[in-house]
């Protein structure tokens, strides 16, 4: 029985980190600085994807610990049934899911599925609350891809500009305000600050 259930967890284990975890947010979210500077393949889909992992480990760290504490090592110890490790495990990732989705999405979830108005949480299945957390995330996650897109769009306005005015037209944008704009995330510690950013944005 452990074998199969060790099996199927890592058969679904793609889908649940993209649909329960905070690896939604922060790789869409790199991936929309790499299109703000301009840069199409680099840095490439494998470190932005490991970046993204690393991230999301960092972040959901309480809530692993807990799940293997309260649930994964009592499971493993014959002291709990599947369907008691199951819930308990569930908890944490549910109150983690909980916090960081807005009232409107989970409404709107519960809507759609013509489901009874949930009194408490615990009364939203994780059919609801799953998407609603990812409507929430993909939200998120374009916010902060809009603040992070304006200052590279300012540069590429003054540059684009700049050239009209010299009557260099012939000289496409892109070519002069990537090196620019790769200097300028250089200089103010860009990486720093959008990690910092996105780590804080998780409550």
């Amino acid at each position: 029985m452990r074998i199969v259930l060790g099996l199927t967890v890592l058969a679904v284990l793609p889908a649940l980190l993209v649909c329960v975890t905070s690896f939604l947010r922060i790789i869409i979210v790199l991936s929309m600085l790499r299109h703000a500077l301009g840069m199409q393949e680099t840095p490439p889909n494998t470190a932005l994807t490991g970046l993204a992992l690393f991230l999301t480990l960092f972040i959901m760290s309480p809530v692993i610990q807990r799940v293997n504490q309260e649930a994964f090592q009592p499971f493993m110890a014959g002291k709990q049934s599947v369907e008691t490790a199951y819930r308990k495990g569930s908890s944490p990732v549910r109150e983690f899911m909980v916090r960081q989705t807005r009232e409107q999405d989970l409404a709107l979830m519960v809507e759609l599925s013509k489901a009874p108005t949930p009194k408490t949480i615990d009364d939203i299945s994780n059919v609801q609350l799953v998407p609603a957390y990812m409507l929430s995330e993909l939200r998120a996650a374009f916010q902060i891809g809009f603040v992070v897109f304006l200052p590279f769009l300012l540069i590429d306005l003054v540059v684009a500009s700049v050239l009209m005015a010299l009557g260099m037209m012939m000289i496409p944008p892109s070519t002069v305000s990537l090196p620019i704009k790769i200097l300028m995330f250089v200089l103010i510690d860009g990486w720093g600050l959008l990690l910092r950013a996105l780590v804080g944005s998780f409550h």
